[in-house]
């Protein structure tokens, strides 16, 4: 959600999937290019490397359409999940990363597997969602998320961020003649 206070400070579409591109182009237009980093460094992915990015890209169009077949039970944003948002939900992804913005597509391919495996979790047969979970699992360790523990702990220190994100926020509308009383 630190995009979100961002892009609501600069009056843009807090999007979910291009949130992090229009989030830096949106700082450096602000002057605070340099915050960037703090952004991705907070979300686990400023030093992941192009190649892992694609590897772990790889997996997901199996999970997505194993999450597509057995969808039944209703889901907030289930309807991400369907032949209509195959574009959106994997060939999104993929552009980003072909684009070179590898770092700005994994927020997106985080909450797409999470929402794949949500899925297989409640509606698929038995042992499917195992199938699925590893790599999962590998994506989430390699934003350091590998335990509750780890997760506390990010959360800890985006909270302690959150004082700079405002700061960078205030300085965003004060400097927007389109931001009002």
């Amino acid at each position: 959600m630190t995009t979100h206070v961002l892009l609501l400070a600069g009056l843009q579409n807090p999007t979910v999937r291009r949130r992090y591109v229009t989030t830096r182009a949106l700082l450096a237009q602000n002057g605070h290019p340099e915050f960037y980093e703090t952004l991705l460094e907070l979300l686990g992915c400023a030093r992941i490397s192009r190649a892992r990015v694609e590897h772990h890209f790889a997996a997901l169009p199996d999970a997505f359409e194993a999450a597509r077949v057995v969808l039944r039970t209703p889901f907030p944003f289930g309807s991400d999940i369907s032949d209509a948002a195959r574009p959106i939900e994997l060939d999104g992804s993929r552009e980003l990363i072909e684009c070179g913005l590898h770092r700005e597509a994994v927020f997106w391919m985080v909450v797409s597997y999470s929402r794949y495996q949500k899925v297989l979790a409640a509606d698929a047969p038995a042992g499917m969602h195992q199938q699925f979970d590893g790599g999962h699992r590998e994506l989430l360790g390699d934003l350091g998320i590998e335990s509750f523990a780890d997760l506390q702990r990010r959360s800890q220190l985006v909270r302690a961020h959150l004082p700079r994100l405002w700061k960078v926020a205030e300085g965003i509308i004060a400097s927007n003649p389109q931001v009002e009383d």
